[in-house]
């Protein structure tokens, strides 16, 4: 007899059908190597704290077209409040609703939420694990196509000032560590396209 999925394997399934009803299957890889690092940096990370690194992203699955605007007319690109706010709140929306219909313990719902919705920014001791473990994520993952596709989108600054951000926001000085070469390559890389 197969035993049950749990509700980490539950939402996990949920971000791959998602990511791939929406054809962005890095964002697969990115989710399931923000639980990777996570995991690295917190080895004893609870099923609240995976599930959260796991559906950080799953706005990107729903987005609204008109979130792009707010990067493209904004100065501060993919850096600006307004997106990442709005980035973070849908996202904690959508995993919370999920989990609600899976019956998750309305607390579980509820730290879920906190944590999706502060993934972005400095904030307590968890949604910085998730931030730091996101930024390395997205360097492993990510890099190339804000090389090869965003910057001639948006720019070569903002993809500059997007690799900028995503290193210095890193609160762990292990996760720095482990990102510092990451970091080099990403810009070394971008920098050489634009020559």
């Amino acid at each position: 007899m197969k035993a049950k999925p749990s509700l980490y394997e539950k939402v996990e399934q949920f971000v791959i059908q998602a990511f791939t009803r929406a054809g962005n299957p890095k964002d697969i890889l990115h989710s399931q190597r923000t639980v990777f690092w996570l995991e690295r940096l917190e080895p004893d990370a609870d099923e609240t704290l995976r599930i959260a690194a796991v559906a950080h992203d799953i706005e990107r699955a729903f987005r609204d077209p008109d979130l792009y605007r707010i990067i493209g007319t904004s100065p501060k690109g993919f850096r600006d409040p307004a997106f990442l706010k709005a980035h973070s709140e849908k996202g904690a929306e959508i995993i919370g609703d999920f989990l609600e219909k899976e019956k998750a313990p309305p607390e579980d719902v509820e730290c879920v939420k906190i944590l999706v919705a502060g993934h972005e920014f400095e904030g307590s001791k968890e949604q910085n694990l998730i931030k730091d473990a996101d930024s390395l994520s997205n360097f492993e993952t990510h890099a190339q196509t804000f090389i090869e596709l965003r910057a001639e989108t948006f720019g070569k600054e903002k993809v500059r000032a997007k690799f900028d951000w995503m290193f210095n926001r890193i609160s762990s000085p292990e996760a720095r560590k482990i990102a510092l070469p990451m970091y080099r390559e990403a810009t070394t890389a971008l920098e050489n396209r634009f020559r």
